[in-house]
């Protein structure tokens, strides 16, 4: 079980992040979200759309961008947290700051997301021991503006693996426990198109480290690269959200803890279709019902209204 997550282990399904970026400059939505009673509404749409986790990001991490004052990322994110956490929603703040990160766990925040793994900032272990926060670590080699350059991988599962090993066996030794940890292969991150579908074919070599996994495929460029047009260009970020919700599919069938995503609708039914799929995979193997199977009354199948 994720530390501080209790309410959630145990929908019987891969949960869904929705994706909250209070960013001018983001690659999928840049500025949509930008000022505070935009970004709050938007988090309760995704809410209502089935999301069971907010995402909130102050600096975009798309290719190319620069930072951002640390000034600037607390006054984004901090007002959205503070706003909907107060209204019961699990938040998670993206960030490879540790000020920023234990300022948004103060206001509220229950999930740190550090696409870095703590490499960004040495500071950032001892915050995530010390407030007992869930954390995401990333794999990563470098930030964004930078990133691109440092593809080389002589297997790209073996070596995302055990460099998240690596990272691991680093935040356990700064004091995180290992309930508190979960791993996201980092997909778009110092890999190019072709280096992200055996990370995604292979998930279960990541699992097998015994962490949860969290995918982030959503409107990513190796999607719109797949998708490309007759004259060879990628299609834009808004016209790869059927591709996303496919991966998340496959990545919630594959046993995905998390998916994180921009448009939540779709994805919300991709894990449910999992589920069931899984269960009823499980129930012909097994020749019994699984609990909270279809016809078993729960609730876990089930869709917020909207």
């Amino acid at each position: 079980m994720v530390a501080g997550l209790e309410e959630l282990a145990d929908v019987g399904r891969t949960l869904v992040m929705g994706v909250v970026n209070v960013t001018p400059d983001s690659f999928s939505d840049g500025g949509e979200w930008y000022e505070p009673d935009a970004a709050v509404a938007h988090g309760r749409k995704l809410l209502g759309e089935g999301a069971d986790l907010l995402d909130v990001g102050g600096e975009s991490t798309r290719p190319g961008a620069g930072r951002v004052p640390v000034e600037a990322e607390l006054a984004r994110v901090l007002p959205v947290i503070s706003a909907l956490a107060a209204e019961g929603a699990v938040v998670s703040v993206d960030t490879t700051r540790a000020v920023v990160a234990e300022r948004a766990v103060e206001a509220g925040a229950r999930i740190v997301n550090d696409v870095s793994g703590g490499l960004a900032d040495p500071a950032m272990a001892e915050v995530v021991a010390r407030t007992g926060v869930a954390y995401v670590c990333m794999h990563w080699r470098g930030h964004a503006d930078v990133m691109d350059t440092l593809e080389d991988y002589d297997d790209v599962v073996t070596d995302v693996r055990d460099e998240l090993a690596a990272r691991v066996e680093a935040l356990l030794a700064a004091g995180v426990r290992c309930e508190q940890l979960v791993l996201d292969p980092g997909l778009g991150f110092s890999k190019s198109g072709s280096s992200n579908w055996p990370l995604l074919a292979h998930l279960g070599e990541l699992e097998a480290l015994g962490l949860p996994v969290l995918v982030g495929a959503s409107r990513k460029r190796f999607l719109g690269h797949l998708l490309a047009r007759s004259d060879g260009q990628p299609v834009p970020p808004l016209l790869r959200d059927d591709a996303t919700a496919a991966v998340t599919a496959l990545a919630a069938a594959s046993g995905a803890w998390c998916v994180r995503v921009h448009a939540v609708r779709a994805s919300a039914d991709a894990v449910r279709v999992a589920a069931a799929w899984g269960r009823a995979h499980d129930e012909r193997a097994t020749g019994r019902a699984v609990p909270g199977g279809p016809g078993a009354g729960s609730d876990s199948t089930a869709r917020p209204a909207t």
